[in-house]
């Protein structure tokens, strides 16, 4: 859901088919609260979330939401597909329709994946100047040495978008795995970085957004509402 905006009058005007003239007559009389609160600016601005009332009656109350879910492989990231199980069809929520995904995951990586329908949270979280970090375990079907570590430190080049990947932690695991802590998304960056060694890799999992990690209680393809300490937190 985009998270529109409007001045008050405005709405109030085209919802109850009156003259804005006869808004600033409501707003007068005290007939008018906004999140709980008397209305008396024209200019006061809404926005989709913003709960409405005239006369005691309801005229908006759409709830933002915010989901968790544990997203398999072969699972496309999209709201529609016509091939793939898509992660919207993952959802039993009522309100599914109404959510977008924030930052998506490739047919064949699983871990943590985040929908709302609250745009403005969305895009906090994937903005390039937000700086929200993701990390991922990677299982790689080559050997791992302290050469990576630098390389991914050091950024890599794409010459097909003509730029420089930003710095991104690379932490040997084991021989074949790795965890990497990337600040972008890049298109199939962490396999395009592991390319320049010439290791595939097997499997790729994201496990956290920002200070929030995938729930070790959420069954695969499972997912629950975010608590309101979790959509602070991350």
């Amino acid at each position: 859901m985009s998270l529109n905006k409007a001045r008050l009058d405005r709405f109030l005007a085209q919802h109850c088919q009156i003259s804005r003239r006869n808004v600033r007559l409501m707003l007068a009389q005290d007939r008018v609260l906004v999140n709980g609160k008397l209305a008396h600016d024209i200019d006061e601005v809404i926005d989709t979330f913003s709960h409405i009332t005239l006369d005691g009656q309801v005229i908006q109350a759409n709830s933002a939401h915010y989901i968790m879910l544990y997203k398999p492989v072969g699972v496309v990231s999209a709201t529609q597909d016509v091939i793939h199980k898509t992660v919207i069809d993952l959802l039993d929520f009522p309100y599914k329709e109404q959510l977008h995904i924030v930052g998506r995951l490739d047919l064949n990586t699983s871990g943590l994946m985040l929908l709302t329908n609250d745009s403005r949270w969305s895009e906090r979280l994937t903005l390039p100047e937000s700086k929200v970090s993701k990390r991922y375990l990677v299982t790689l079907k080559n050997k791992l040495t302290a050469d990576y570590v630098e390389a991914f430190a050091s950024g890599m080049y794409f010459e097909y978008e003509d730029l420089t990947t930003q710095p991104a932690k690379l932490t040997i695991l084991s021989n074949y795995q790795a965890e990497v802590e990337l600040f972008e998304g890049r298109y199939h960056q962490i396999k395009r970085m592991f390319g320049r060694f010439r290791n595939p890799v097997v499997a790729l999992h994201r496990h956290t957004i920002g200070n929030l990690s995938l729930d070790p209680q959420l069954p695969l393809g499972a997912s629950r509402a975010l608590t309101a300490d979790e959509i602070s937190y991350i």
